[in-house]
């Protein structure tokens, strides 16, 4: 394996740091309910990883422009912001162990997250670990979402850091595509789904957080 020194981590949050991306499934379920319409798995499977955007342009090619997409996405976030406050918010495994040795060796980190900004800052508050990150880039920030390459540009911009020197932990195949893209190192962290259709872009593949801290050993071993 090629040798890559590793002085930014890149993390997406939705399905990647935080157990949502189930809850928002959920969501969208029960907003299209009640707007009469179903949500398709295929529509699920496109958007995911893509700011609001990207979301209201794959929705149309489903559903037609005569729908209220906002106002459904809007009863999405809804369901998902009440499950959260009533059941606290879901932290996958390995997060506060990575972002410890991180800290311990000195190494930049930054989220670069679909979600819009003021909701980015809630989840990221609600576990008290907002200010932990050298940067912290979102959906609402850059003109083009993922699958393209802006946000985490954007992210190795903001901390001063060279792309062949940052690893990005995505569960998404868009994420997947965009950290490509952006020439830096794509680390696959599944999570409901696994996006076989990007396996030749992917650096390494991981079952969890925790799996991280070995890929960062071996990588920065002198």
């Amino acid at each position: 394996m090629k040798k890559h020194k590793i002085s930014l981590v890149i993390f997406d949050m939705d399905g990647l740091m935080f157990d949502t991306e189930r809850i928002g499934v959920e969501g969208w379920h029960e907003a299209g309910k009640a707007f009469g319409i179903e949500i398709k798995p295929e529509f699920m499977r496109d958007v995911v990883g893509m700011n609001v955007k990207g979301i209201e342009k794959v929705f149309q090619r489903y559903y037609g422009s005569s729908l209220p997409f906002y106002d459904i996405r809007n009863l999405r976030v809804r369901y998902v912001l009440d499950y959260i406050d009533k059941n606290g918010m879901p932290v996958k495994p390995g997060l506060f162990e990575l972002l410890d040795y991180l800290d311990n060796k000195g190494i930049k980190k930054a989220v670069a997250t679909s979600t819009e900004r003021a909701r980015a800052e809630k989840y990221l508050n609600a576990v008290g670990i907002k200010e932990r990150f050298n940067a912290i880039v979102c959906g609402d920030e850059v003109e083009y979402g993922k699958p393209q390459p802006d946000i985490f540009i954007e992210a190795a911009k903001r901390t001063g850091s060279k792309a062949e020197e940052c690893i990005v932990l995505e569960d998404s195949a868009n994420g997947i595509k965009a950290a490509s893209k952006a020439k830096m190192l794509p680390v696959l962290v599944p999570d409901i789904r696994r996006p076989d259709e990007v396996e030749k872009l992917v650096y390494r593949e991981l079952k969890s957080l925790h799996d991280v801290i070995g890929l960062l050993e071996s990588l920065n071993e002198n």
